[in-house]
């Protein structure tokens, strides 16, 4: 199955990517758990996408694919926003980030602990990033 949705990039749109994320999980061999991490990991790579690349302006938009195959769900989150690859990110030391009492910066660690697999792609002023999860029996 393959689902679609297209994204406002206005932080107000994440409810209704929830609702949509949970709506296509609906019957896949995904635990209740799994469910809701893949959820979270999904928002949060759009929610970093609506505030930093595209400084929440809702006249753009962020795509968003879920793809179920028989053994892995894929996840391709695209924009034409400011690129930011994921795989270079470096994560904080997470001391450091308690000691400053610092908010935010840990959803990227989040998204890479939840996800088995991580591409990023930028490709004519489009940047894909693809999350996937693979089904274990």
């Amino acid at each position: 199955m393959k689902y679609s949705l297209n994204i406002a990039c206005q932080t107000s749109a994440l409810s209704g990517l929830r609702s949509f994320i949970q709506q296509a999980l609906v019957g896949v061999a995904l635990n209740d758990n799994e469910k809701h991490q893949v959820t979270l990991a999904v928002e949060e790579v759009c929610a970093n996408l609506i505030i930093h690349s595209h400084g929440c302006n809702p006249q753009d938009s962020i795509q968003l694919e879920i793809i179920d195959s028989a053994e892995k769900l894929i996840f391709e989150i695209s924009d034409q926003g400011k690129a930011f690859n994921i795989l270079n990110y470096k994560s904080p030391d997470l001391k450091e980030v308690m000691l400053e009492k610092r908010k935010g910066g840990l959803g990227i660690i989040l998204v890479k602990k939840i996800m088995d697999e991580i591409e990023f792609e930028s490709e004519n002023g489009t940047n894909t990033c693809r999350l996937i999860k693979w089904f274990r029996s």
